[in-house]
């Protein structure tokens, strides 16, 4: 394992060269002695050897406290836009049917470092909650929900519940109020079943239409007679 760590606020370097052998540390370099530490007897001989080669151990050096510090600094500035970027999600409201769980949603969110609860005249709930894990859309943002169950408290007590989204580097929350009336749900509108239900039945109609005049003009042409045929029908009718 060789790399390097950088505080970017105390602006300390930290490097480390580390082997390993079946699973166990063998080797393990160490910049402020310049020396290599070995946990196990086997290594010893490696160790000694190594710190007699004082030019690898200068270079060993300047590498992980100078250039891989620098490299560091490089690619994280020229990744910022993304490593640190922050999108605020959409929240809304789920239920299936008026006995299952309204689950509080949230999609679009970035980074993945965030907290979802739900609260009870500010209070911060833990029972009766349902907490799902955060997955990844298909655009690199995430997507979370919490469940709270809302069988074992009346309707008119729903103002005093608040659902409650941090992410992590925003200093707001968003907070949405359990409200009957934002609640999206399976149960739609009869009226817009009626314009489904009319758009399928149209749809339907004009397929049977097609279909009609396809099997039709396919009819026609297997009762058309050919050219030939017509040529040597025409002589017997004059006979008879």
């Amino acid at each position: 394992m060789s790399g390097c760590d950088w505080d970017d606020e105390t602006d300390e370097v930290k490097g480390y060269n580390n082997y390993g052998f079946a699973g166990e540390d063998f080797l393990i370099l160490d910049l402020e002695t310049e020396t290599y530490i070995a946990p196990r007897p086997e290594a010893v001989f490696t160790k000694q050897k190594s710190e007699k080669n004082k030019a690898l151990m200068a270079y060993n050096k300047y590498y992980y406290t100078k250039i891989c510090p620098d490299y560091l600094k490089k690619y994280l500035n020229l990744g910022r836009s993304s490593l640190m970027r922050t999108e605020i999600p959409s929240v809304s409201l789920l239920q299936k049917s008026p006995s299952s769980p309204v689950s509080c949603h949230a999609t679009g969110f970035y980074p993945d470092r965030a907290a979802m609860f739900w609260t009870r005249d500010g209070e911060e709930l833990h029972d009766n909650l349902g907490h799902g894990e955060i997955l990844p859309n298909h655009d690199g943002s995430f997507q979370m929900s919490v469940d709270l169950d809302v069988s074992s408290f009346p309707a008119e007590h729903w103002d005093k519940y608040r659902c409650v989204f941090q992410l992590s580097g925003v200093k707001e929350d968003q907070v949405i109020e359990l409200d009957s009336a934002v609640i999206r749900t399976n149960r739609g509108n009869p009226l817009l079943f009626i314009i489904i239900g009319a758009a399928v039945a149209a749809l339907l109609l004009l397929l049977a239409v097609i279909g009609f005049l396809v099997y039709r003009k396919r009819n026609d042409k297997k009762n058309t007679p050919s050219p030939a045929s017509s040529a040597e029908l025409t002589p017997l009718e004059v006979k008879h």
